[in-house]
């Protein structure tokens, strides 16, 4: 008897450790991991959404930058992650929705968690000051029509199937340069050394000055801070590539650590600081999106895009043989 109460004991104390730990979440340092460069719009972005979920959380967020394979490479770290949602990632969907499509990942889109959304993307086509074809698409157009070799500068595997969907729609013969993030795309630009490019929101810091003008908006509509430029479907492109910047966490994240990082997610939607950075320097709108709405917007963006490439010719790697 007494061997048998005092297992049970030793049962209930576990368990209620067990809750308390799940309670005391976070008890440690945190870490978010940017898929893309420093300086860009998805780091400047973080830093600003780190310092708001430190005081939230009531513990240090650690903004890690790690570029390569347009995200790719921050959400092959979160697949071996196992330390329950300490270390998330703060990225765009196109890098979870297209990725796994157009090349070999060790991720899928089943892989993560969607915590929250937190911002609607407003990525762009984008040219420089001064060009022979101006600052409208229609130019660019006509222009790489006449000039093949015309050089674009991709950052993404997502982008890169969308110029080479209209390249073959406008029967161009461009020249790809690619880059790791806005902030490897911008000197680019302003330097002329490329005629136009993708921009996931880098754009936005030059739009006082005129320096980086839009061509297309790559949204569901036109841009927010760039009305004139059309969007992709009004220059005749059956294609939505729309984004939402997201977090993402492993998979096998206890529910309660999601709970409290979705809590602090909507808060810092409601922050000033978060909106102020979002929506009058990198001129994207903020919104909360939850795991179930993310998810399922995710989950259809899939399908859409492996339909998209079937019809292009086929799913890379699918049918392939050797």
């Amino acid at each position: 008897m007494y061997l048998k109460r005092l297992s049970t004991a030793i049962v209930a104390t576990a368990m209620a450790v067990g809750v308390a730990q799940a309670d005391d979440f976070p008890s440690k340092p945190l870490t978010l991991v940017v898929g893309f460069g420093a300086g860009g719009s998805t780091d400047i972005q973080a830093r600003v959404l780190a310092n708001v979920l430190e005081e939230e959380l009531g513990q240090p967020v650690n903004v890690v930058n790690q570029p390569g394979a347009g995200g790719g490479v921050a959400l092959s770290r979160l697949t071996v992650s196992d330390d329950e949602g300490y270390t998330f990632v703060f990225g765009t969907s196109m890098t979870i929705t297209y990725g796994p499509l157009s090349t070999e990942t060790n991720y899928q889109l089943d892989d993560f968690r969607y915590v929250a959304g937190v911002t609607l993307g407003q990525s762009a086509m984008v040219t420089g000051e001064d060009r022979p074809f101006g600052d409208t698409w229609e130019g660019l157009i006509e222009y790489a029509k006449e000039n093949p070799g015309t050089s674009y500068a991709t950052q993404t595997a997502l982008d890169r199937m969308i110029i080479e969907y209209i390249a073959q729609q406008e029967g161009l013969d461009l020249r790809i340069v690619p880059t790791s993030g806005g902030a490897g795309m911008a000197p680019l630009i302003l330097s002329g050394d490329v005629d136009f490019a993708y921009s996931g929101g880098t754009h936005s810091g030059y739009a006082d000055s005129g320096e980086m003008p839009v061509l297309l908006s790559l949204a569901e509509d036109r841009l927010v801070a760039f009305p004139d430029a059309p969007s992709i479907q009004e220059a005749g492109y059956d294609i939505n590539p729309a984004e939402i910047r997201v977090v993402m966490v492993p998979q096998n994240t206890p529910d309660s650590h999601v709970e409290r990082l979705a809590e602090a997610l909507e808060a810092a939607t409601q922050d000033e600081r978060f909106i102020e950075i979002t929506e009058e320097r990198i001129l994207m709108p903020v919104v909360y999106m939850d795991e179930d709405e993310v998810t399922q917007t995710l989950s259809d963006q899939v399908a859409g895009y492996r339909a998209l490439l079937e019809e292009l010719g086929g799913v890379p790697g699918e049918d392939d043989e050797g």
